[in-house]
């Protein structure tokens, strides 16, 4: 079975918010077009605690931190509870079947959708075997959920109109893009997946 997972389409990485991606609402048209081609949409969001330790200015124990990027370089976003972690309000949310919360660690990053989540097991356990993949951001959330999702045996495209990214150096995301079609996944437009899918 397929399925549409949407990653971090989150109102703090969208223009407005505390972690805003460039253009970042811009991937619900390509998203909204493509919830009722699939039986499963799954979508997972950053919930962080208050004091986790990606966040600037929270002391973090370099010891205890799991994770190839150093703690507390972002700034405060997605803290559980809050208007900033709900799914953007242009999302047809109604249509997610299971939404699934990451990040909840305090001692890590929490990039992927399946670090410290049942993800693979809930996809395996629901028969899913191929993953189409939007959301936020390229060149974190998404690539570490997508280069999990090969690891974890996952046929995957990247519909690369239903993404974008951070950019804190610039070709970020089209070294992500790169490297997760390096890994195995297929990148796509929304348009073909449609048409497949017709």
């Amino acid at each position: 079975m397929d399925a549409l997972l949407i990653v971090d389409f989150q109102n703090d990485f969208t223009p407005g918010g505390a972690l805003p991606v460039a253009e970042g609402d811009e991937i619900a048209g390509p998203i909204n077009e493509l919830l009722d081609r699939f039986e499963l949409v799954v979508a997972t969001r950053d919930w962080h605690p208050p004091d986790h330790g990606s966040f600037v200015g929270v002391g973090v124990d370099p010891a205890k931190w799991r994770g190839a990027d150093p703690p507390s370089i972002w700034p405060v976003h997605c803290v559980e509870g809050t208007r900033g972690a709900e799914l953007h309000p242009d999302l047809e949310a109604a249509k997610v079947d299971l939404v699934i919360d990451k990040g909840q660690d305090p001692d890590s990053q929490g990039y992927s959708g399946f670090q410290d989540t049942r993800l693979g097991e809930i996809l395996r356990d629901r028969g899913v075997d191929r993953l189409f993949v939007t959301g936020l951001a390229t060149d974190y959330c998404v690539k570490n959920t997508v280069l999990d999702a090969r690891r974890e045996g996952f046929d995957v495209t990247v519909v690369e109109d239903a993404v974008r990214g951070v950019e804190v150096e610039p070709g970020d995301s089209e070294r992500a893009l790169e490297e997760m079609e390096q890994a195995g996944a297929r990148l796509a437009s929304s348009d073909e997946i449609l048409a497949e899918r017709a």
